[in-house]
């Protein structure tokens, strides 16, 4: 009678703990969806009150893409949700097994899914993230022409030969010269890449009035941009031209797959007081931050792509293949030589327009810049936790103030170092005297003949005229050594 008593006691206590027990497991709700349309992809976002397991598949004929949640259900009104530039012609959901939440995408063209679950963080809840990217498409809307990307690539195979030459101890005269003739001289544009901070799901930093980092410095790339397609000579690529994210490795992706001669990050800074005011300009540190400030600032930027769930470090180790051993070290010295100097030339033009936060260009290790062959700077245009900056960040006349003083600083080098194929040297080269010991290239001009028509060896033809190949344009004016 003890035994049994004691068993009935045991379940009597243990009911109650059994009904409490399901509240540990207790169903999640998809309280919002967001979307976030880009050119190559779109972006769904579940926020959720519990995190929920989920299972992604495609289906064809329709094209479907089948997103199955357990022990979920829909919190949210899917009719609300914004289809505009996306793959989705139709969102739908029902009820799977009693309590699972089916939501079906009903596809424009067919898509590749990948999705993914992020953890609460100090913005937004537990979340499904769930990508559809699309096959073939290019992340900006005109891609560079396809005749440039080729003179970019033989002239880098040229130049990469010259170097391996250099790395082996071998004479580069040794490299088999190129003995096509010379080709018209293709005025190539000196492509800039514009790259607007955040974006999407990532707002960037928020002013105590409530602007978005993302907004006005989308803004101001827009601004930038427009600015870069006006000048002769130039043209901007965006890394994103809406309100979507583009992590932080596909920003540098984007730019070496658009040939760009430039990269420029535009930012809006932030503290946790409101004191801080003023313009920065960032360069990548080999050894790291300059300063606590310029290494909270790298953290909290690298950082940004765990809201969009990429690991936020970046290696180098992808560029091996092209860039290897002493060659990529020389190219990056080259490199972050040409960010100092037109960080200090965008620096000193910014100085006009607003006060600086740093009297010098800054380095850190920002993904953003860590690109081995593009010059490359963030800027910094204000701390948005500023109030008065803030309501300047928001003032369209200084936006445009601050773009053209960058602007300003990257032209101004270019115009003065410009890129050998580019429109800028071949305007140059124009205008330099061809009288006495200079030649103007003609149409169908080796350098191997013009080098024995002034009876001067081929080296010595390259070496007085800083060339690392034989690679020649029509209009370029050669200086020649007097023997």
């Amino acid at each position: 009678m003890r035994k049994g008593s004691l068993r009935s006691r045991l379940l009597g206590w243990l009911s109650p703990l059994a009904l409490l027990a399901p509240g540990a497991a207790e169903a999640a709700s998809v309280d919002n969806l967001r979307l976030w349309a880009a050119p190559d992809h779109a972006r769904l976002v579940f926020d959720l009150s519990a995190p929920a397991e989920a299972e992604v598949f495609a289906l064809d004929d329709p094209r479907r893409l089948v997103i199955d949640l357990r022990d979920s259900r829909l919190n949210a009104d899917l009719s609300r949700l914004d289809l505009e530039g996306s793959a989705i012609r139709e969102v739908r959901s029902g009820i799977r097994d009693g309590d699972d939440l089916r939501v079906v995408l009903e596809l424009s063209r067919a898509i590749e899914p990948r999705h993914f679950t992020l953890a609460p963080n100090e913005q937004y809840g537990h979340r499904l993230v769930v990508d559809l990217e699309y096959p073939g498409e290019s992340a900006v809307e005109d891609p560079i022409d396809p005749i440039e990307s080729m003179i970019r690539e033989q002239e880098i195979a040229a130049e990469r030969a010259q170097a391996e030459a250099v790395a082996e101890g071998r004479d580069p005269a040794s490299v088999a010269p190129v003995l096509e003739p010379a080709q018209p001289h293709p005025k190539r544009d000196i492509i800039v890449a514009v790259d607007a901070g955040h974006g999407g799901e990532d707002p960037g930093a928020m002013g105590p009035s409530g602007t978005r980092e993302k907004d006005v410095v989308l803004e101001m790339a827009d601004r930038l941009a427009r600015l870069i397609n006006a000048a002769e000579g130039f043209r901007a690529v965006m890394i994103r031209d809406g309100d979507y994210y583009v992590g932080l490795r596909q920003r540098t992706r984007i730019a070496r797959e658009q040939k760009a001669d430039f990269f420029v990050s535009i930012h809006a800074d932030a503290f946790n007081s409101p004191r801080p005011h003023g313009s920065s300009v960032y360069a990548l540190s080999q050894r790291g931050a300059t300063s606590e400030t310029a290494q909270w600032l790298a953290a909290t930027e690298n950082n940004a792509d765990l809201i969009g769930g990429v690991d936020g470090n970046l290696s180098l180790d992808d560029k091996d293949e092209v860039l290897r051993g002493v060659l990529l070290d020389l190219t990056m010295t080259a490199t972050l030589n040409d960010s100092l100097t037109i960080g200090g030339q965008v620096l000193d033009r910014l100085g006009r327009v607003n006060e600086l936060h740093k009297s010098r260009v800054e380095q850190a290790g920002f993904v953003v810049l860590k690109s081995p062959d593009i010059p490359s700077l963030l800027v910094e245009t204000g701390f948005i936790s500023n109030p008065d900056e803030e309501r300047r960040l928001r003032d369209g006349g200084y936006q445009q103030r601050m773009v053209e003083a960058v602007f300003g600083g990257i032209r101004a080098h270019f115009q003065r170092n410009p890129p050998p194929a580019s429109l800028l040297a071949w305007q140059r080269d124009q205008g330099r005297d061809t009288a006495g010991n200079e030649y103007r290239i003609q149409p169908g001009d080796t350098l191997s003949e013009i080098a024995a028509r002034h009876e001067v060896p081929v080296a010595q033809l390259r070496q007085a005229n800083e060339l690392d190949g034989d690679v020649i344009r029509v209009g370029q004016v050669l200086r020649i050594p007097q023997s």
